[in-house]
């Protein structure tokens, strides 16, 4: 997984209305980028949906927040609308982006070992630095993790 201090890799993926997003389009605006392993699963909903109650603090504060997943934007379509949710989602159904940032790993489930996107999020400052480093967030607090942190009330 990439480290703090590291340029974060550029990149180029298709949001759910087929748009091409870029990293270096948020050059001179802070970007939270978190990786999730897939739509309509209740740990990645319940992570979605405190990013998108939380949306407006982000905004106030000039910071982008995109998700990123293996789903198709087809998936994506559905997962916004019906959970509302406001800001970008990016599919990389070949996971380039996901293995670049780390966060593609080998995961252990009933005994059974595959891989797969392992929740983490990454703050990148305006200059695409990584300033800040989560592995293995927990869905129901990550949200409000990186909104203290983008305050200044924790490290």
């Amino acid at each position: 997984m990439l480290q703090k201090g590291t340029k974060a890799p550029e990149f180029e993926l298709f949001d759910k209305d087929g748009n091409a997003v870029k990293l270096s389009d948020f050059l001179g605006k802070k970007v939270v980028l978190y990786f999730y392993p897939k739509d309509n699963t209740p740990g990645c909903t319940r992570q979605a949906c405190a990013f998108g109650a939380n949306f407006e603090k982000f905004k106030e504060l000039d910071v982008a927040v995109i998700g990123v997943s293996k789903d198709s934007t087809a998936s994506h379509i559905k997962f916004a609308e019906k959970y509302n949710l406001p800001f970008i989602l990016l599919s990389d159904p070949e996971h380039k982006v996901i293995e670049a940032f780390g966060a593609w790993q080998e995961k252990k489930n009933y005994g059974k070992i595959s891989f797969g996107t392992v929740r983490s999020t990454f703050v990148i400052d305006e200059n695409g630095i990584i300033e800040k480093v989560m592995p293995k967030v927990k869905p129901d607090t990550n949200a409000e993790e990186i909104l203290a942190y983008l305050e200044g009330k924790n490290d």
